[in-house]
């Protein structure tokens, strides 16, 4: 790992983690390449910003719960390999239902370069302190499709509330949200902003 890289849970030991691309609860359906620990990596700075993010958050009775973080590109790599195999539709009811896999590329779904492998963005959802339960956000994490967009209308006022929770605290501190994914935020000043890391997910 490299010398500017660190542990998220050493940064920020109240987040939860539930790396998805560990498990083969994901839209591949199998552990992705590079994924050799169910561990959170990110560069020191853009784990910094969080750990505020997750103070302030506590404080208002809520703690992060992380899918994802730093992501090498290997991974990434496996990612177009499995959506080029159009034949694997086995996980399309829990993530794609409504989207053809060949259209996958086109609708932005999937990319050859991903701003995770640059290490510092995360995906990541709230976690109520007093129920141990997730906030409803009106959509799972890695949907694809409009429900996922931050300003999807059709949800509830709460499912809204929850959201907007959410990303004004990562916007507070530093964070960039994106457009399509309610649950993915960068930091604005990432240090490697044009570097694209492949090191594994493991414990280091």
């Amino acid at each position: 790992m490299p010398e500017d890289f660190v542990l998220l849970s050493e940064v920020v030991p109240d987040i939860i983690l539930e790396i998805r691309y560990y498990s083969t609860y994901n839209f591949v359906g199998a552990r992705v390449d590079g994924y050799e620990a169910p561990v959170a990596i990110m560069t020191k700075k853009a784990a910094s910003a969080l750990k505020e993010v997750s103070d302030e958050l506590i404080a208002r009775g809520y703690c992060l719960k992380v899918f994802d973080a730093y992501r090498p590109q290997k991974a990434v790599s496996h990612f177009v390999r499995w959506a080029e195999d159009l034949d694997d539709v086995k996980m399309k009811p829990s993530f794609y239902p409504d989207v053809d896999k060949s259209r996958l590329f086109e609708l932005g779904y999937i990319m050859e370069l991903s701003g995770h492998s640059r290490g510092s963005t995360v995906d990541l959802t709230l976690v109520e302190i007093a129920t141990g339960k997730e906030l409803d956000m009106g959509g799972p994490f890695d949907w694809f499709g409009e429900l996922s967009h931050p300003d999807y209308q059709n949800i509830s006022d709460a499912q809204k509330a929850n959201r907007t929770i959410l990303r004004d605290a990562m916007l507070r501190h530093g964070f960039n949200p994106l457009e399509s994914e309610w649950w993915h935020f960068t930091l604005a000043e990432e240090p490697y902003p044009d570097t694209y890391f492949n090191f594994p997910i493991k414990l280091y």
